[in-house]
């Protein structure tokens, strides 16, 4: 009996040091391959072990947690599988850095390279449907609402973040077996959920929809160009002719635009983005996408949504202009020239090209009754001429800069004529223009009752009117509804305004051509805005008011109820 018990308990001894062997051996061997892994990391065929998320970790691309640990795509063997019906560049896999989780790693831990594999062919490309994507919209994953990382698919066209596994992208590949993305902010394109990317020419056109591209002869040559462009749906448009989206009562922020695009070297300046990548502000980024798409010849379609550039403005004034509530595109136009001028403007050079375009400058001359006045307020010391008294009266004479010029209205008549009609007057605008000849008085109450007088200086480029319309006071909005004459083309402005030179050689330039005409249509505080502008390569006019476009006459844009204009002088 005690034989056979030091039998058994050898036995049982034995086995267990035959399976501590083993498990060392196993340990060692799971060691080596660790260490071979560390001396190899860009190894084809790393051992496939699953691996856990980090704490706290951001799935933006979550395939990074195993991408040093993860079996090849596509295939067994390593490269690519010799039975695969791509075709790698250059006869191997080329190594892509991966840039999209910079964001999303940062401190977590230390980033490694990954292999991408790029083919030239897709089984997957048939399904890629252009009618359905639109690029207008801000990037944002339509679940986990991330800006970080997006991907767009571009057989439904939602946006989707991540494209590694557990990411939203990657489960609505195997979900609705959509297996085509591009990345909105790289432009490169991937096939999930096998991983590898897609070098195809016949995607170009889809990456410049998303991110429109100029040259700088394209761009010397678009006031020249006269050919149409046709949409995906077989209609035609005019590039820099479409209309923009009426979000919800954005048609302020719609006239606004559209007159800007009329201004050439504003225009130029935001076409190319190199002119303003140092600047870090949103709004002339999204300024710059805006003005890209509206002259953008080969959209998927005839308009565009200013949605971004819109969600900028609402960030930028701090919701004082937002969607949904109709606001004054003369008040929008100054702040959004102001703020764009106040983001371009460097500290070597305080100019930008708004200033370039539309600052001129006036010379004002100011008399303050001088009862009870103890000292006489101080302008900017650069600007102060003189401050004189005489008979109790203080002139004080400066000059001041502007970017647009007001222009009063007189008031209309209050009786009716023998028909028992609205007379409907008109003035023509060299008589309101008057107010700016060094001679005529305006009565000023605040910030104190003064009289004014303003002289114009210096003319700029782009000269933009304001016809003021609307009076308040405390019970409600009036709306003046006199129509103002103006000529369309070679308004000469030094038969009403006395300019000078600053040199005796320098050609006095005073004449100006209208290229876009703001209209208000409708009662004070409602009503809709619409603007006339002018196409420069065939001098056509066209009317807009969000989406519709449409060409008139020349006579019918002085038939309106004028507000905003924009002239261009002649060189």
């Amino acid at each position: 009996m005690a034989r056979e018990w030091d039998l058994n308990w050898v036995r049982r001894m034995s086995s267990k040091r035959e399976h501590e062997g083993n498990a060392s051996v196993n340990m060692e061997g799971f060691e080596s391959d660790r260490k071979r892994q560390k001396l190899n990391e860009h190894s084809l065929q790393p051992p496939a072990t699953e691996g856990t998320l980090l704490p706290g970790f951001n799935y933006g691309d979550v395939d990074d947690e195993d991408n040093h640990r993860r079996p090849p795509v596509n295939g067994s063997n390593g490269v690519g599988g010799a039975n695969q019906k791509g075709v790698q560049i250059g006869g191997q896999v080329e190594e892509v850095e991966d840039d999209d989780d910079d964001d999303l790693e940062q401190g977590l831990y230390q980033r490694r390279g990954r292999e991408i594999e790029v083919r030239r062919d897709c089984p997957y490309l048939d399904a890629v449907n252009r009618q359905v994507l639109d690029f207008d919209f801000e990037k944002f994953c339509s679940l986990s609402l991330s800006n970080l990382n997006v991907y767009a698919c571009l057989v439904c066209g939602k946006y989707y973040q991540g494209r590694g596994r557990k990411s939203h992208a990657y489960t609505h590949s195997l979900e609705a077996g959509h297996h085509v993305y591009i990345n909105l902010q790289t432009e490169k394109v991937y096939c999930l959920p096998d991983g590898y990317e897609i070098s195809d020419p016949s995607l170009d056109d889809i990456r410049h929809v998303l991110n429109p591209r100029f040259t700088e002869e394209q761009v010397e040559q678009i006031d020249k160009n006269k050919q149409w462009s046709r949409t995906l749906d077989g209609s035609d448009y005019l590039p820099g002719m479409v209309g923009l989206n009426n979000i919800k009562e954005t048609d302020f922020v719609n006239v606004t635009i559209q007159s800007l695009m009329r201004v050439t070297p504003l225009r130029n300046f935001f076409l190319i983005p190199k002119n303003y990548q140092h600047c870090k502000s949103p709004l002339v980024h999204r300024f710059g996408e805006l003005t890209r798409k509206i002259w953008h010849a080969r959209n998927f379609k005839g308009q565009v949504s200013p949605h971004e550039f819109l969600q900028a403005v609402m960030k930028a004034s701090k919701k004082r202009f937002r969607i949904g509530a109709q606001s004054d595109p003369v008040e929008f136009m100054s702040w959004l020239l102001n703020t764009l001028h106040a983001d371009l403007r460097t500290s070597k050079k305080n100019s930008s090209i708004i200033f370039e375009c539309f600052q001129g400058e006036l010379e004002v001359v100011k008399e303050i009754p001088n009862k009870g006045i103890e000292k006489i307020e101080n302008v900017d010391d650069q600007n102060t001429g003189a401050a004189t008294a005489n008979n109790g009266i203080v002139k004080e004479t400066y000059k001041m800069p502007f970017l647009m010029l007001g222009l009063d209205l007189p008031p209309p008549p209050l009786f009716k004529d023998v028909m028992e009609k609205n007379i409907i007057p008109q003035v023509p605008l060299f008589n309101i223009l008057k107010k700016f000849d060094g001679e005529t008085i305006t009565e000023v109450v605040r910030p104190r009752i003064s009289r004014m007088r303003y002289r114009v200086a210096r003319l700029p480029q782009y000269l933009i009117l304001h016809i003021q319309r609307f009076t308040k006071n405390n019970f409600f909005v009036e709306k003046n509804p006199t129509l103002v004459n103006f000529p369309v083309k070679n308004l000469e402005l030094k038969d009403y305004i006395p300019l000078s030179t600053t040199n005796e050689n320098e050609r006095l330039r005073s004449k100006y051509d209208l290229i876009a005409n703001i209209v208000h249509d409708g009662k004070p505080g409602e009503g809709s805005y619409r603007v006339f502008v002018q196409r420069k390569s065939e001098e056509q006019w066209y009317e807009m008011q969000d989406l519709h476009v449409s060409e008139t006459l020349p006579q019918m844009v002085a038939l309106s109820e004028t507000y905003m204009q924009i002239y261009e002088q002649h060189q």
